[in-house]
């Protein structure tokens, strides 16, 4: 499902417009990334799972064309863990 079939879906189920669904889906994935990237805190839907900023330590690579290795720094990445609901849903 991509992200208008999901639109599609949404605004039926809610018994809205496609826009104003399109509108809430943009809300959400706006605040979510806001949250995640500005605040560094996390996003919590109980039941459907957990948004988060995970930090990655730096690392040693290898260049895959010229088997160099390499280092590869530390990041930050976003990172989902699913809550239970949801895990139980896709059993």
């Amino acid at each position: 499902m991509n992200k208008t079939e999901l639109i599609v879906v949404m605004a039926q189920k809610a018994n809205v417009t496609q826009k104003v669904a399109e509108d809430v889906l943009k809300a959400f994935t706006d605040t979510v990334m806001e949250t995640l990237s500005q605040r560094g805190e996390k996003v919590v839907v109980t039941g459907f799972g957990t948004f988060e900023v995970r930090n990655r330590a730096q690392r040693t690579g290898k260049n895959p064309r010229t088997g160099e290795l390499i280092t590869v720094p530390a990041q930050k990445s976003p990172a989902f863990k699913a809550g239970k609901l949801l895990k139980e849903a896709v059993k």
